[in-house]
């Protein structure tokens, strides 16, 4: 009897002979030629639907995922788990597979006074990193503090924020995981732990982190609020070296097991003044104490100041730490031309609008707050008066405040009004002028608000506003710089304002206030809101 492929009632009769499926099915599965010869002994039904099972093997994956969502039983912090699972529920960053690399192709010239980093014995692969960033020497806080961390010394640092104090610690966690290698990494268990007190920071640090890494298997993952949380405790499910965190979040993942902070070799609080100031080490005091004894590990402590609060930190949490002190580099002060003008409350508004328009242009320029409710209205005013621009503070979601950083970096967005949540490990590059439209309370306040210009080698503007509320801040401000600030009168003619070219975009924000924005006290408020 014949042998039928598919229904014989609605196939004609006819020879038996093998199908065009299994002719082309032999010579894709054997790789050899079709032998008609063989025909009739080959001759078989074939089953196509097991083909498709290929391709949907990957929804098998789907389990993984509502398990660890459902709290993660089938696996405890700290197993160890295939690399491909890594890939499938959030890629890291890929690293290169280094190929081959002669550090003899990085060539750089002595130069009296000056360290170079392949005078620091640093690994190969790190130091390639380095030469695709074209870093040549090194700062005078990396000069002077990679030799000690190297050597496995806790380390106390004062530094200012565009010293290189990130890549000073960066380099030497990088180094100390080659030279000291271990068996595969394991979820949610660091080697490393660094704390940053905002959001902007330890993203910033991750993206340093994955620069310099660029050529190790190593992964950095960078945890703080505002983004969903789930998606975070997802990302800590593949191997990671390297956690950079904001303090509150941490302190979350940590107590719910998710983090575990047993197996840190390296601990770098990064911006303790800071810290302090915020009110963060209660948090951070729970965390070092859920990381190995200060015996057991080395501690970095980074700070703009070194005072005795700071350093009675260092000594609670470090072993006999040493302390470096760099002073900031007043060449870099003197490429940031500081103005200061003395105005009347009412009349700052009119200044800032006819410096953007006359002084700025089309060029890039940060304008600072002190209160999230002052940046709220400041960017209303400015938009209504035909000046596109973008705010940035504590009340800004996070997948917004990334996407303006990103548009700031990019040119597509020209100005920011912010609160001092900016002014704090953001690099933004060929920014022209910073404006204090409100004088901030604390001295180094300013001196990082107008680091956000004249960088890398460049120069700078910043303006800030003395009316007679703010005025009496200067004094300090003067006395950190180490000279007087000279104080200018504006021309007429840059106190007059046209007219309001359209609405405010966020008038119905307040509708219960029934007044001009520009007018009227700001809202009351139970303390600073950043």
């Amino acid at each position: 009897m014949p042998t039928w492929i598919g229904n014989p009632e609605s196939e004609p009769e006819t020879e038996p002979m093998p199908s065009f499926i299994e002719k082309i099915g032999k010579l894709f599965k054997k790789q050899e030629p079709y032998r008609p010869s063989q025909a009739k002994a080959d001759a078989k039904p074939v089953v196509t639907p097991k083909k498709p099972a290929v391709k949907q093997q990957p929804k098998a994956e789907a389990p993984r995922k509502h398990s660890t969502h459902r709290g993660g039983h089938d696996r405890k912090p700290g197993d160890a788990i295939p690399h491909r699972k890594q890939q499938a529920m959030h890629p890291a960053p890929a690293h290169k597979i280094a190929e081959p690399w002669d550090p003899a192709s990085f060539q750089v010239e002595p130069k009296e006074g000056k360290t170079r980093f392949q005078d620091m014995n640093l690994p190969d692969a790190v130091l390639h990193a380095i030469a695709d960033l074209n870093f040549q020497y090194c700062t005078p806080i990396q000069a002077e503090i990679l030799p000690l961390t190297l050597a496995g010394k806790d380390m106390a640092g004062k530094a200012q924020t565009g010293t290189g104090k990130t890549a000073a610690f960066l380099l030497g966690i990088l180094t100390r995981f080659i030279k000291n290698k271990q068996e595969a990494p394991k979820s949610g268990t660091p080697r490393a732990l660094i704390l940053a007190p905002t959001r902007e920071l330890a993203m910033q640090i991750r993206d340093d982190a994955e620069k310099l890494s660029k050529y190790t298997p190593f992964n950095t993952i960078a945890i703080y609020g505002g983004i969903d949380y789930d998606k975070q405790r997802r990302m800590l499910e593949q191997p990671v070296d390297i956690i950079v965190a904001t303090p509150g979040r941490l302190i979350d993942f940590a107590s719910q097991g998710v983090i575990n902070l047993r197996e840190v070799e390296v601990l770098v609080i990064d911006e303790a003044d800071r810290m302090l100031d915020m009110g963060f080490i209660p948090d951070v005091r729970k965390i070092v104490y859920k990381t190995p004894p200060k015996e057991n590990r080395q501690t970095l402590l980074f700070s703009a100041t070194l005072d005795d609060k700071v350093m009675g930190l260092a000594s609670a949490w470090m072993v006999d730490p040493g302390k470096i002190e760099i002073e900031p580099d007043h060449n870099a002060t003197e490429l940031i031309d500081q103005q200061v003008y003395l105005v009347t409350d009412d009349q700052k508004f009119a200044l800032l609008y006819n410096i953007l328009k006359k002084e700025v242009g089309d060029s890039s320029a940060l304008i600072f707050t002190n209160r999230r409710d002052q940046a709220e209205r400041l960017s209303d005013e400015l938009y209504r008066f035909g000046l596109d621009c973008e705010m940035l503070s504590g009340a800004v979601a996070q997948n917004k405040r990334q996407r303006i950083l990103s548009d700031f970096k990019d040119g597509r967005c020209k100005l920011v009004v912010a609160t001092d949540v900016a002014g704090r490990g953001i690099h933004v590059d060929d920014i022209t002028h910073v404006v204090n439209f409100n004088i901030p309370s604390q001295p180094d306040d300013y001196v990082h608000r107008i680091g956000r210009t004249g960088r890398a080698g460049k120069t700078g503007i910043s303006v800030t506003f003395a009316c007679e509320k703010e005025s009496f801040e200067l004094p300090a401000i003067e006395e950190l710089l180490g000279k007087r600030l000279p104080c200018i009168q504006p021309e007429p003619e840059m106190l007059i304002l046209p007219p309001p070219v359209r609405k405010a975009r966020y008038q119905e924000r307040r509708p219960e206030s029934g007044r001009d924005n520009r007018r009227g006290p700001p809202p009351r408020r139970s303390g600073p809101r950043r």
